[in-house]
């Protein structure tokens, strides 16, 4: 099927009066790849045979900082409609700029003290950002579910905590993180490496299979043997720059310590030439509480 192309929020209201429950949404910023699949399937599970599927295409200006790539950030409307088309969905919302933001922003979502963390560090404001115009496209769509991917295992905590604070009716559910067949996780951010840079990048995920080996010895070693992959590739041609490596609460995202049980994230951020990637894994300590 087709979906429907809404450029607007008038558009939107007209063709979601349409759309028969319950209605499951993707938000994107478009530039769609294969990893994109998992979650509109996983939307497609949800809403059922007789449910709509929604994805929204929006680079979002509040959630890139100053020199950050948002000039840049592919934007391929076409291509996305088509792999929508192959998935199902029912309804693209694909608003420019003054749809979203017809006037500055004054009113924003606070990320708190989880939004200040790791990514939030590296980034400030990034958080704030994303949270302002998930709880737009959630007031504008009115899903009864939404799909993130556990990629963005931060922002995704984010938003399942904002959902509980502000009291919405959404069932946030997620997809697994889609590798592509040498380890790299899957983004719309790796068609910007060369082929050497992406062979430097491949270090994110083999530091994360050597953490996950050395889960059985406790948490000193997981951080050791994924910092040793690291330590190596920052001296590799070209370099990758790891701007954090981390075992975090999978809920407060706080640093656990070397005795800790239960279940951890260890997540890891690192920069090859000018492209800035994320990945992360869940690994279980012990015994649980």
């Amino acid at each position: 099927m087709n979906p429907i192309l809404a450029r607007t929020v008038t558009g939107l209201a007209a063709v979601r009066a349409t759309l028969k429950s319950p209605v499951v949404l993707v938000p994107t910023m478009g530039a769609l790849h294969d990893g994109h699949r998992a979650p509109l399937r996983r939307a497609r599970e949800i809403a059922g045979p007789d449910g709509s599927l929604v994805v929204s295409v929006f680079v979002n200006p509040l959630q890139f900082g100053a020199g950050e790539d948002l000039d840049r950030y592919p934007r391929t409307l076409a291509d996305d409609l088509a792999l929508c088309s192959q998935e199902g969905v029912a309804l693209v919302f694909a608003p420019g700029r003054d749809q979203m933001y017809p006037v500055e922003q004054m009113i924003t979502v606070s990320s708190g003290s989880l939004g200040q963390l790791l990514e939030g560090a590296f980034r400030p404001g990034f958080f704030d950002g994303v949270l302002t115009v998930v709880l737009k496209l959630f007031n504008l769509v009115r899903p009864d579910a939404a799909v993130f991917g556990e990629k963005d295992a931060q922002q995704l905590a984010l938003v399942r905590r904002m959902v509980a604070d502000v009291n919405l009716a959404v069932e946030i559910a997620t997809a697994a993180t889609v590798r592509e067949p040498d380890g790299l996780a899957a983004s719309s951010r790796n068609r910007y490496l060369s082929a050497a840079e992406r062979g430097s990048a491949l270090a994110i995920y083999q530091a994360l299979r050597a953490g996950t080996a050395a889960a059985g010895e406790g948490p000193r070693a997981v951080l050791r043997a994924a910092r040793s992959v690291l330590v190596a590739a920052a001296v590799a041609t070209p370099p990758l720059r790891a701007d954090y490596l981390t075992l975090a609460e999978p809920v407060t995202f706080a640093e656990v310590g070397p005795d800790y049980t239960g279940e951890a994230l260890m997540l890891v951020a690192a920069t090859v030439g000018t492209t800035r990637l994320i990945d992360n894994t869940r690994l279980t300590f012990g015994s649980a509480p």
